[in-house]
């Protein structure tokens, strides 16, 4: 049954209260028309319950906007989200990524996440290119997709909105990866499933790292909410050291946004709950309201926090990740590379949902803090404990 306004409805009872689904809830497709971002398609979701999001096809199919109900969940920078064509990714000598960094969600990859690196490319046997010459957080978030279907589809008396398309890296006598996303919805829901398929469709053997940018906002993010998440260890910090506490901000209560802040990173080692998923949260107390990030351990072994706490770019980030923090060097020595050969393929499966009461914060919490309960301290002490994960050297 489709759940809406205090009601369970049949697709039938759907049908007899309006002329068209659309009336409460559906995918649309529309195109921007100024400034940046002019040109760039983009597929608007509504489930009905007032989650409301965006999905850019010009950008990788990474969501936009993400709302509910006027409350504000995905980030917006000051950069927009500007239309691939005006992207230059080798500039400002690899931080040029930064002028088309917005959104909720970022993807980052596909052979290449973090800071800047110049990759051996031995691999593409072809002599005249002697490294790969990677920007940070890699090309894929600025590449256009090709739409291959959206809409709703019906299972019952259940409606399910999705969209898929498709998002080509490739180059000659280099990599040829292909991203396959696929985005649903069900009507009545506040949650949002990402799929997605990495596979190599060229010949030659290809590394692959891959990273979400998620990026939350005012006023899910405030001065006083709380990250939550199943932290077994607190690995790294950008910022450990004599600067530990210079800025007064620990990793587990948020501040209001301040003048002159410097991005803060950390590295968590995160449990897993029996099917290998591992949820991470944050919530604003004050409003009963907040946002949960699932993802899978065994896809997404590692996971970063990111504090962006400088006025007017006020963002806190749940990053889940292939690989270390180290980047893609250390990657490399310490085996934990992945390498695709033709037609190997890495499947990613995530979910979003929006926690809209404080029932529903304590259920998320009360599930986090039962697969790990996480420092009671604003500053643990960084371990420096990388665990060794997955690859192929």
């Amino acid at each position: 049954m489709v759940q809406l306004y205090g009601r369970d409805l049949s697709r039938a009872d759907v049908a007899a209260h309006a002329g068209d689904l659309t009336q409460f809830a559906g995918v649309r497709l529309m195109t921007l028309g100024d400034g940046l971002e002019r040109g760039i398609r983009m597929l608007e979701f509504r489930t009905g319950t007032g989650l409301r999001f965006t999905v850019l096809i010009d950008r990788a199919m990474d969501i936009a906007d993400c709302e509910w109900q006027g409350k504000s969940i995905g980030w917006h920078s000051p950069s927009g989200f500007r239309h691939p064509g005006l992207h230059e990714y080798e500039g400002e000598g690899g931080l040029a990524w930064m002028r088309s960094f917005s959104g909720l969600m970022v993807t980052c990859g596909l052979d290449h996440i973090l800071f800047m690196y110049d990759a051996p490319a031995d691999n593409y046997v072809y002599g005249p290119r002697e490294t790969v010459k990677q920007s940070i957080h890699g090309r894929v978030g600025t590449i256009p997709a090709r739409l291959t279907g959206y809409g709703e589809r019906w299972e019952g008396d259940r409606c399910i909105l999705w969209a898929e398309g498709r998002v080509r890296q490739a180059t000659v006598f280099g990599e040829h990866l292909e991203l396959v996303r696929r985005i649903e919805a069900e009507v009545g829901s506040n949650e949002i499933s990402i799929s997605d398929k990495v596979v190599n469709l060229g010949f030659y053997r290809t590394p692959h790292m891959y990273c979400y940018h998620i990026n939350l906002a005012h006023p899910v993010l405030a001065e006083g909410s709380r990250y939550l998440a199943p932290i077994r260890d607190v690995v790294w910090a950008a910022h450990a050291g004599d600067d530990y506490q210079r800025q007064n901000v620990g990793y587990r209560t948020m501040p209001a946004p301040s003048n002159a802040f410097h991005e803060q990173v950390w590295q968590h080692e995160m449990a897993a709950d029996q099917a290998g998923e591992v949820p991470v949260a944050l919530v604003n107390d004050a409003l009963g309201f907040g946002f949960e990030v699932t993802t899978r351990k065994d896809q997404f072994p590692c996971m970063y926090q990111w504090q962006n706490f400088q006025s007017a770019h006020y963002a806190l980030g749940i990053e889940p990740s292939t690989n270390h923090v180290l980047g893609q060097q250390a990657a490399r020595d310490r085996g934990e590379m992945i390498w695709l050969e033709h037609g190997e393929e890495r499947n990613y499966n995530s979910r979003f949902r929006v926690l809209t009461s404080t029932a529903e914060i304590a259920e998320s919490e009360a599930r986090i803090s039962g697969l790990a309960a996480q420092p009671t301290d604003n500053y643990p002490q960084p371990s420096g404990n990388f665990q060794p994960i997955g690859g192929r050297s």
